[in-house]
């Protein structure tokens, strides 16, 4: 069970903190967030895979529905590429070739 849940956490980590990664269409408060949690996620993970000594410790199941919130977050908040029509294709380039002029 521990090693499962280290292996959780650090998995959650990692995922944040790529998520943090791509500005494409992403806010910098929601990519702040990623980073700052998927730090600490990667960082707790670390801690007790390598530095933890036994005894007792707490684990937080809660602590996975972060994640979870922050993909479908990230996913909730792209942008689409606009998929243009034809009259649209050439109403822009007619617009740029003005503006070039």
């Amino acid at each position: 069970m521990f090693n499962w849940y280290v292996g959780l956490l650090a998995l959650s980590g990692v995922l944040m903190l790529a998520m943090a990664a791509v500005k494409n269409g992403h806010s910098v408060t929601s990519r702040s967030i990623n980073a700052i949690f998927g730090a600490v996620f990667l960082g707790y993970a670390g801690y007790l895979a390598f530095l933890f000594d036994g005894g007792s410790y707490l684990i937080f199941f809660q602590a996975f529905i972060v994640p979870i919130m922050m993909v479908v977050n990230f996913f909730r908040n792209r942008t689409p590429a606009p998929k243009l029509t034809d009259t649209q294709k050439a109403w822009r380039e007619y617009q740029q070739s003005e503006q070039q002029r």
